[in-house]
C-alpha cells in the first residue's frame, strides 16, 4: 500500500541528504520516480550541505503535482524536498497521488519558519500524512542544546517580522555585500531563540 510520509526538522537536520539517499536507493532498484524541490539555494536541484546534488523538477506555484505524476506514468515514487513551501493544494495533490495512483510520496520540510510558526505546507502535511517522522539528526544550538528554531539573522541581528520566504543559508558570512542585506539563518534552542542570543 502506498504511503505519504512527511519527514521534518530544522535546517541542518539532514532532510535534503535523506531525500537524495531515498531517490538514489529507489532508482538503483530500477524503480522510476521524480525528484522535486522548490526554492533550493542552488535552483532546480536538490542539494545537500555535504556536497551531494541531483537535478530536480522545480515546484512552482501553479504546478499541478497530480497531473505531473499522471504525465510521467508509470511512476513508482515522488521525493519532494523543501515541501514546507508547497501550497495546500499541492500537498493535497500529493495525497491524491498516493490514494489514486498507488505511488509512494516522501516529503521533506522544515517544521517552522523564522517566527517559530508552522509553514503552510508543513501544517497541511502534518494534517494529511500517513506517517510523520521527525529527522533523527539533531542540529545543535551554539550552546550545545538541541536546536529547535531557525532564526533569521539580518546584518547580524535576529529579526522576527518580514516575508516568510527569504532564501539564505546557515553559513556565517563576514563580508557585507555592496548592496542589500546579509541574510543568514542561525540554528537556536528555544531559550536562545526567545532571548535572541547568538553566542557570537
Amino acid at each position: 500500500m502506498a504511503t505519504l510520509r512527511f519527514s521534518f526538522g530544522t535546517m541542518g537536520s539532514g532532510k535534503s541528504t535523506m531525500a537524495l539517499q531515498i531517490h538514489h536507493n529507489l532508482a538503483s532498484r530500477d524503480l522510476y520516480g521524480l525528484l522535486l524541490t522548490t526554492l533550493d539555494r542552488e535552483g532546480a536541484q536538490v542539494t545537500s550541505r555535504l556536497g551531494v546534488a541531483a537535478h530536480a523538477i522545480e515546484v512552482v506555484p501553479d504546478l499541478d503535482i497530480y497531473k505531473l505524476a499522471v504525465d510521467n506514468w508509470p511512476i513508482h515514487y515522488l521525493v519532494c524536498d523543501e515541501a514546507q513551501f508547497y501550497s495546500v493544494a499541492q500537498c493535497d495533490q500529493l495525497g491524491r497521488v498516493v490514494d489514486d495512483l498507488g505511488v509512494d510520496v516522501f516529503a521533506f520540510g522544515l517544521i517552522t519558519d523564522f517566527r517559530g510558526e508552522l509553514f503552510e505546507g508543513t501544517k497541511r502535511f502534518l494534517e494529511i500524512a500517513d506517517e510523520r517522522v521527525a529527522m533523527q539528526v539533531e542540529a545543535r544550538c551554539w550552546c550545545g542544546a538541541r536546536a529547535t528554531h531557525n532564526a533569521r539573522v539580518v546584518n547580524g541581528e535576529i529579526v522576527r517580522t518580514g516575508e516568510t520566504v527569504v532564501v539564505g543559508d546557515t553559513g556565517d558570512h563576514a563580508e557585507q555585500p555592496l548592496f542589500g542585506d546579509v541574510v543568514r539563518y542561525e540554528l537556536l534552542c528555544r531559550a536562545h531563540y526567545r532571548t535572541g542570543e547568538l553566542g557570537e
